[in-house]
Formats: C-alpha cells, structure tokens, sequence
C-alpha cells in the first residue's frame, strides 16, 4: 500500500514546484541566456558571449545607478534593523491604547506604493508640509528642493522606505521579542540591570538571528528599490537621472526606445549576483560571531 502512493508526498509539492518553475527558474534561466545576446525587447537577436558584461565595466550610467544602490543599501539597512526594534519595544507593553499605536506604524505597510508616493510627494513639495514647517519655523529662507535636487531626491526616497517598512519589521521584531525568556530578564533585574542594559545584554544578544534576518531581508529590498524614486521623480530620477538606482536603469534599457532585454538582462544578473553575494557576506559574518 505505502509503495503504491509513493507520488503522493510529490502531489503536495507540485502545486509549488510550477510556480516556482514557471514564473522563477524558467524565467531566471531565459534571463541568463539573454545577457550573452544583442537580443532586443521583442525577442531576437544573436550570441555576442561577453560584449554586454564587457560593456556594464564602460557604462557610466551603469556605475552612477550602482553607487546609488549601493548608498541605499548602506543607509537604509542599519535604520532598518535599528528603528523596528525600538518601535517593537516600546509597543510591546501591554498599556491602554497600544493596538492603536501598533496600528499606526504598520498602516504604511498595506498601503499600496502608488498612494504613499502621493503622500510623500505631497510632504516634501516645494509648498509641502515638510518646508512649510521649515519655513515657519525659520530653519530655512527658500524651499528645500526635496523633489528636485538628485541627492535630497535618493534621501527623500530613503526616507519613504523606511516610513513603509517600519511597520513590517517591527511585527517581525514583536514575534521574536515574545520568545524572549522573562526569566533572564528578572534573573538581570535581580542582579541590579536597568532597563538599558536589561535590553542590550539579554533581549539583543537572543534577538540577533532576527536581526540578520531583518538586515538580509531590508539589503535585499533595498537593492531592488525602483517604485520610491521613481513616484517621487514623476518618472525622471531627478535633473539628468542623476537619483537613477540599478533596477530604475535596468527598466530604462529594456523597455525604452533602445529595447536592448539583452543589456539589460546582464545587468539584472549583475544585480542578482551582488544581492546574492550581500546575503551571504551577512549570514557569514554572523556565523563567524556566534563562533567567536
């Protein structure tokens, strides 16, 4: 009987093993043999071997958006790993009113990227909320071009990030803080620990694989940024595309006037192999400390 159902553990996994062949390896697979082509956005094209790769090491274009990203990743990240976590704390306690609070911070997490970009871009107009108080308040004589100058322009989409994804990690956080053994926490209380240091020597020490956890996941998001800079820009990047993140330029290769997929499919695996190799480079760093 058990010989005869042999597929059965496959039937359950089938379901999954087509999505994931048709909408990731396939695609995946389709994106790599494209990347050694001149192929253009309606397919086509001929075998080139490495002229595109070639081409990402003389592409300014290609070297600005990577810096870019790479700004982003390092800014972001640690406020991703950092800000959540206090949040996480302080709406923990069970106190009157916590679940509005909590409600509060994650909203921007289920609003869609369209209605946060009208938002944000509404905050940092020129006649905005956030120059108006500025202004008011007299830190400043003319608007600050938020929206318009290419570095406040990557901050401003920095900062919309964060504000979206705030919510997300810190119920990530919340899980991980309810794991916590109270018993440490009353065995430091005993022995004469603050709050502060209750905190930075019992619950982030237990919390650190969601740390790296939150740290790999908000890398990864941050190396695929495109919608913020994008809503923010009205589609320009900033004054000459200067604000231009790697996905922001592998959109433009592939579907502008140029179409080259071919292109811009060797810098998606470019972009793939970076990601990849952030993750790892996390998760081994972390490892090497628990070893330590």
């Amino acid at each position: 009987m058990t010989g005869r159902r042999w597929y059965a553990p496959w039937l359950f996994l089938a379901p999954a093993l087509i999505v994931a062949v048709t909408f990731f390896i396939i695609p995946f697979g389709n994106t790599v043999v494209l990347s050694f082509t001149d192929a253009g956005t309606l397919g086509g094209g001929h075998f080139t071997g490495l002229a595109n790769y070639q081409r990402l090491l003389e592409d300014s274009e290609f070297w600005l958006s990577l810096r870019n990203t790479a700004l982003y990743v390092v800014v972001v990240v640690p406020l991703m790993v950092v800000l959540p976590l206090l949040v996480a704390v302080l709406v923990q306690r069970r106190i009157a009113g916590v679940g509005f609070f909590r409600a509060v911070f994650y909203s921007p997490v289920v609003a869609s990227m369209v209605v946060a970009g009208l938002i944000w871009s509404w905050l940092l107009s020129s006649d905005g909320l956030v120059n108006s108080l500025l202004r008011g308040l007299h830190l400043v004589a003319e608007p600050l071009p938020f929206l318009t100058d290419s570095t406040l322009l990557l901050f401003s989409a920095m900062a919309m990030t964060v504000w979206k994804g705030l919510g997300y990690y810190m119920v990530v956080y919340l899980a991980a803080l309810a794991n916590v053994p109270r018993s440490l926490l009353e065995a430091a209380e005993v022995d004469g620990a603050g709050a502060v240091r209750r905190f930075m020597s019992v619950t982030v020490p237990l919390l650190r694989p969601t740390m790296v956890l939150v740290a790999t996941l908000s890398a990864i998001a941050s190396a695929k940024v495109f919608a913020e800079v994008y809503t923010l820009s009205d589609g320009s990047a900033g004054p000459g595309g200067e604000a231009r993140t790697l996905v922001y330029t592998i959109r433009e290769a592939g579907l502008g006037l140029s179409g080259e997929a071919g292109y811009a499919s060797a810098m998606s695996l470019a972009l793939f192999l970076g990601t990849l190799g952030l993750s790892v480079f996390v998760t081994r760093l972390n490892s090497r400390e628990h070893q330590v």
